[in-house]
């Protein structure tokens, strides 16, 4: 509402003015005007962009904003009485009735300081208690509170609290709705480096939002079979020095470490904004797995121990050139060292086989980088936009390993994407808008691998897309639609060189065009039903496509496979929330029809046929279909919840040791997370979460589950926030399986799923002024995103 009121105070005074040219002359000497002068009553400081409200009789005629000076004039007024009101977020209102008359047509207001209102200031809290999620038309927003914060340390621990998102706990792939195809995106932007990899290097402090895109429109990139998830760090846009400290400590078998601060700067023109993460910590896993094929085989016994020491910075700044202009600016940072020691050891029953035991240590070092600049500028016509994003992105990955067979592998991989984004919005009428847009990405990687110190292998991967889009969208009573396609050229080259082999070239070039499709109905204010399709695309990874390996056991060595094709899929949606007076309730359905379906393969190792090589294929079609139910409902003044269960089906296919497997496979999910405010500043969380059985081409995982215990006291008069979590109380989160593809086999793994966490924020500054809106599609909800 605040947005709104200013635009419409905005253009009112740009009607006003513009009404100035048709006025005759004699006219003028009917009308009045209103100036004035607008400051902080603390620092003197003028404020830029203060509401000014002109009513008369209870009713808004017309209405500005103050200019960067914080000075404001109203023109063209006709001569009788008005109550002028001052309004700013952050501060009290002040209203002053005048009367404009023959004699006194030109009324100067003088300076007219406002003062801070503490009870507003308190729900532009940067880190608020709770989690709230939002449904929206395309996506849900999950909007990180403290609760979550305290979850772990890392993304990749506080992803497993969100609903429809599971995190493997040995591999840290993540998967949307059981789809391990998904996109992740960091501020809205693509990366090069390995998910898995990357959630465990954000601290989980650092982050603002984390969306779930599932059926993005064809205004932004078709990949990820099953949507879209961007992490959103934070950022602040506040007038004067604000900021924010976080310092937490996990305690489990080790400790670990995690903390952050973000802090802004605005004046005047310029706002700065810097935010620094760190998370130090060492993780243990452990496991076994048992073959039983006919009588036991084998004992297998496994130890992982990493540490792993993580940066991450985020600086940049706004310039307001003026209120139709904004450039903007800020570059990502980071750095992980991390050092990792495993220990396998095999007892076969068999005396007659030799027994294994490996020992195995590396050493990675990883540093990406982020550079975005971004130029936006409004026209005249509200909404009527045209904004000009340049990203460049690089990653540098070094990977030092040690088997005690003995071997060493060194691999390295350097990445470069380059992506130039166009974006046109022009609202045709008050009901339909038109958005055009084109983007070119640039992407390249080149990896390299040395077996004991000589050169092996090399694999270099060379991608460029270029597309166009055009999204049309018409409201009428209470239905809303959108219509729109993306035209989409695609083109790739990769080289495999071998020692002692020909080389291997691969080329792939493809046009395509991506529709979608959104239809909303409004009955009532209570209600809203969503109707949604697109087609989406998987591209494979470069880690599917890199025939080097990734990495090794003494039966399996994992690696891609370079003739890999795309996967298309075709996905419908419904939706339906229903606002009730506790909250709101979000249901939906939803189906995919998938081509060329990219899986998991497992074969003999022809090289030696003792092991087998993990890879991937190209498949049959499949179909997938499930549902979900998310709330969030405030059930008394002391107690809320948000409850989130979702299930699906699908049918999964593979080659496993040569042969063609099918299997269906029905999971089912559930989370609630509990608060309970025990008093003003005191209140305690109760979550809990259940994770159904997942059946795979080779493994029956068995269901898991947990239960967290949580509080949280403000302190320093609500500046600052103690946090206590103890994690997985009765210590039940383990991975638990049976195989029978390739043999029969049993076991299970453990990781620090029970752990304690102690946590202070510490908030300082006060927010008065709304952030710079950058990127148009991230306000848009209607045309559907958040990201590229």
């Amino acid at each position: 509402m605040k947005l709104k009121l200013i635009l419409i105070c905005f253009f009112g005074n740009m009607i006003t003015m513009g009404a100035q040219n048709s006025i005759q002359p004699n006219e003028l000497d009917l009308l009045g005007s209103i100036s004035g002068k607008v400051i902080d009553k603390k620092t003197n400081e003028p404020l830029p962009f203060v509401n000014i409200v002109i009513q008369e009789n209870g009713k808004m005629i017309t209405g500005g904003v103050t200019s960067e000076k914080g000075l404001f004039l109203i023109k063209n007024l006709e001569l009788t009485k008005y109550d002028v009101e001052i309004q700013f977020m952050g501060y009290k209102t002040i209203s002053k009735s005048i009367t404009l008359s023959s004699n006194n047509k030109n009324i100067n207001l003088n300076t007219i300081a406002l003062e801070e209102n503490a009870i507003e200031l308190k729900s532009v809290e940067i880190v608020s208690e709770k989690s709230i999620i939002e449904q929206k038309i395309d996506r849900k927003v999950i909007n990180v509170g403290k609760d979550l914060i305290s979850a772990g340390a890392t993304a990749s621990e506080i992803m497993n609290n969100i609903p429809s998102v599971s995190v493997d706990p040995q591999t840290n792939a993540i998967s949307l709705r059981g789809n391990s195809n998904v996109k992740i995106l960091i501020d809205g932007k693509p990366t090069n480096i390995d998910v898995a990899q990357l959630l465990q290097q954000i601290p989980s402090s650092s982050i603002k939002q984390i969306e779930l895109i599932t059926n993005p429109s064809a205004k932004y990139n078709p990949e990820g079979m099953s949507g879209m998830i961007n992490i959103v760090l934070n950022k602040n846009s506040k007038i004067g020095f604000n900021g924010s400290i976080n310092n937490g400590l996990t305690f489990a078998i080790t400790p670990k470490v995690n903390s952050s601060f973000d802090v802004n700067y605005k004046k005047g023109k310029i706002n700065w904004f810097a935010n620094y993460g760190f998370n130090h910590g060492k993780y243990t896993n452990y496991g076994y797995i048992n073959t039983t094929e006919a009588e036991l085989e084998d004992f297998q016994d496994y130890r992982f121990i990493d540490q792993n020491s993580s940066h991450l910075a985020k600086l940049g700044f706004d310039f307001y050139r003026n209120e139709k202009n904004t450039i903007s600016f800020y570059t990502n940072q980071n750095f992980n060292l991390a050092h990792g020691n495993s220990d396998t050891k095999i007892d076969f029953v068999d005396p007659n086989k030799a027994d294994i035991h490996q020992l195995f240590n590396n050493k990675v070092n990883n540093h990406w980088q982020t550079y975005n600049l971004d130029y936006k500028t409004n026209f005249i016509k509200e909404g009527h936009t045209l904004e000009l994003e340049i990203n460049q992105h690089n990653g540098n990955n070094k990977e030092d390993a040690f088997y005690s067979d003995p071997r060493t592998n060194y691999i390295s991989i350097k990445g470069n994407n380059t992506l130039i984004n166009l974006d046109y919005v022009n609202p045709l009428s008050e009901n339909s808008k038109l958005e055009l847009g084109a983007e070119s990405r640039i992407e390249n990687t080149k990896n390299k691998f040395l077996l004991n110190d000589a050169y092996n292998s090399a694999f270099s991967y060379d991608r460029n897309i270029y597309s166009v889009y055009a999204t049309f969208s018409k409201q009428w009573g209470k239905w809303n639609a959108q219509v729109g396609t993306r035209l989409e050229h695609f083109e790739a080259d990769a080289l495999f060189k071998k020692v002692n082999e020909s080389d291997v070239t691969f080329n792939n070039t493809l046009f395509n065009f991506y529709p979608s499709a959104f239809l909303n109905y409004n009955p009532s204010e209570k209600n809203s039903f969503n109707l949604s399709f697109s087609k989406r695309v998987d591209r494979p990874s470069i880690n599917q496509l890199n025939p080097i390996r990734e990495w090794s056991t003494p039966q399996i060595d994992s690696e891609g496979n370079p003739s890999l094709q795309p996967q298309f899929t075709y996905s419908y949606e419904l939706n339906y929330t229903r606002k009730l007076k506790i909250g709101s309730l979000t249901t939906g359905v939803f189906f995919r029809s998938i081509n060329s379906e990219i899986t998991r393969t497992l074969y003999q190792n022809p090289d030696d046929v003792s092991k087998q090589i993990l890879s991937y294929a190209n498949l049959n079609d499949n179909n997938a279909y499930g549902f979900e139910i998310s709330s969030n409902l405030d059930f008394t003044k002391w107690y809320s919840a948000n409850i989130s269960m979702d299930a699906y089906h699908k049918k999964i296919r593979g080659v496993v040791s040569d042969e063609s497997v099918s299997a269906n496979v029905t999971a089912f999910n559930a989370r609630i997370n509990n608060t309970f405010k025990a008093s003003k500043n005191l209140r305690f969380q109760l979550f809990s979460m259940y994770r159904g059985r997942d059946l795979g081409l080779q493994l029956l995982g068995k269901p898991m589950w947990k239960t967290d215990l949580g509080s949280s006291l403000n302190i320093l008069k609500g500046n600052g926030t103690v946090s206590l979590k103890f994690s997985d109380i009765f210590k039940t989160m383990h991975y638990r399986f049976t195989a029978e593809i390739p043999k029969e086999q049993n076991g299970q793994f453990n990781w620090e799923s029970r752990s304690v966490y102690v946590g202070f924020n510490y908030r300082f500054g006060s927010g008065k002024n709304k952030a710079a809106q950058r990127k148009t599609r991230d306000q848009n909800e209607v045309q559907g995103g958040g990201m590229l």
